[in-house]
């Protein structure tokens, strides 16, 4: 099998059948995780290899009960897709710093959403309301960078946050910026994202 991981095509949709496997990659790395106290990877030979080892960036975000339980990510593609989600679906079980390691018990009612990232596009704007202008609710995630300070939000914040103000607001509050914090110098970028997800079941 071909290791070196293979470039993503940006407009490439997942199959259902390829979101179920992955779904089943991040379970049995949840699964690792509690067993071994580290992440499964991926088999040697994948089905899907066209998709699964094209380098991605994804973010996995757990829920129990409909309540945050974790989320990890990462934002630059430096791995194969199947490595990068069953590396942060450990990391969101058993390393957000925000929530204490996942327990067995847990597993009945948790759902895990995974989000496959489109590479970052800059946004080029001339003040605040020019940058409200151009976001698109319920589509964009957006990364702000501002001298040491960053944070992200994926567009399912949207549902929580769906004003583009108060979204923004809260994102710079998420990098540490007070919520009148604005300058010129602020990078901005936008990605997009395919979500799916499932609650708890190996089979």
């Amino acid at each position: 099998m071909n290791t070196t991981p293979t470039p993503v095509d940006p407009i490439s949709k997942i199959p259902k059948e390829v979101q179920s496997y992955l779904l089943h990659l991040a379970w049995r790395s949840i699964l690792n995780g509690l067993r071994h106290r580290g992440p499964a990877l991926p088999p040697k030979d994948l089905p899907f290899p066209e998709m699964l080892e094209q380098v991605r960036a994804t973010f996995v975000t757990l829920e129990k009960n409909g309540e945050l339980r974790g989320c990890i990510g990462v934002l630059t593609p430096f791995r194969s897709l199947a490595h990068d989600v069953c590396h942060n679906a450990y990391a969101a079980a058993f390393e957000d710093p925000r929530f204490l390691p996942l327990q067995e018990k847990e597993l009945e009612s948790l759902r895990c959403q995974i989000s496959v990232l489109t590479p970052p596009q800059p946004i080029t704007f001339q003040n605040e309301a020019d940058l409200l202008e151009q976001i698109v609710p319920f589509r964009d995630g957006l990364i702000l960078e501002y001298g040491v300070h960053q944070g992200t939000f994926l567009p399912s914040v949207w549902e929580h946050l769906p004003n583009p103000k108060d979204f923004w607001n809260q994102l710079k509050r998420k990098a540490q910026l007070t919520g009148n914090t604005f300058s010129t110098d602020m990078k901005v970028s936008r990605y997009f994202t395919e979500s799916f997800s499932g609650f708890f079941q190996m089979s």
